[in-house]
């Protein structure tokens, strides 16, 4: 009997830290859900929505939740999970700036998906890319936080295809896009990740894996959007 006891309070200690995992991922997804209570403000057609959220406003380490909305209103379709954003953590709303080394607070629409494959799992619109495009971050050039292809005058700009994978997914977060404001920040991606996901200069970063999940799951005709911010900045609502 005391061995068998004994073997009881082992298997206890042994799951203990999978119970704190468990919990932790848990108030996560409970904090997910509390931000999505205070978008009223949401426009009607968005019926998808990536949530990011950090607990500091300056940690680059975050969490991602994906939520669709349906007849019962919104629903958690994937669970929190690691992400990267700016290595300053995220901007004030309103307060972001070219080079600031954080990602923009708000609401935006995910725009293009930019790939090195020619043929991806989604049904969202996507543009291989090649060694040829660029996506201009010079707040002094006519193309800034613009898609150019081919030659250009601008003293600055994102190479789409790099000589590793970060980007082979990277897709569009359209900050700073209509109207294009100089200095205002650009090349605000969606885009992969090692993992842990690491900082980025100010875009999203998440794990291969997570991505093609992700691709598969949006569709272009519910609006896929994102919501990004400090955890306190948008439980508290983004139209306070």
């Amino acid at each position: 009997m005391r061995l068998r006891n004994l073997f009881l309070f082992q298997g206890i200690l042994l799951l203990l830290p999978l119970f704190a995992i468990s919990q932790k991922h848990s108030d996560k997804d409970f904090v997910a859900m509390e931000i999505i209570k205070n978008t009223e403000y949401l426009p009607d057609d968005i019926k998808q929505l990536l949530l990011v959220y950090n607990e500091s406003p300056e940690d680059h380490q975050a969490v991602l939740a994906a939520m669709e909305k349906t007849d019962k209103g919104w629903q958690e379709v994937i669970k929190a999970i690691p992400a990267g954003v700016g290595r300053n953590g995220f901007a004030k709303p309103g307060k972001k700036v070219e080079g600031d080394g954080k990602s923009p607070t708000g609401l935006y629409r995910l725009g293009r998906l930019f790939s090195y494959k020619k043929l991806v799992e989604t049904n969202m619109p996507y543009f291989q890319t090649t060694k040829e495009d660029k996506w201009i971050d010079d707040p002094e050039s006519v193309d800034y936080n613009r898609h150019v292809r081919g030659e250009t005058k601008a003293k600055s700009y994102e190479n789409l295809k790099l000589d590793n994978d970060l980007y082979k997914y990277c897709m569009v977060i359209e900050y700073n896009t209509n109207p294009i404001v100089k200095g205002k920040g650009s090349a605000i991606f969606l885009h992969l990740s090692e993992d842990p996901p690491g900082a980025t200069s100010g875009c999203v970063a998440i794990t291969e894996n997570n991505m093609e999940w992700i691709l598969k799951w949006m569709n272009p005709e519910l609006n896929p959007s994102i919501i990004m911010g400090n955890k306190q900045t948008l439980i508290a609502g983004l139209n306070q």
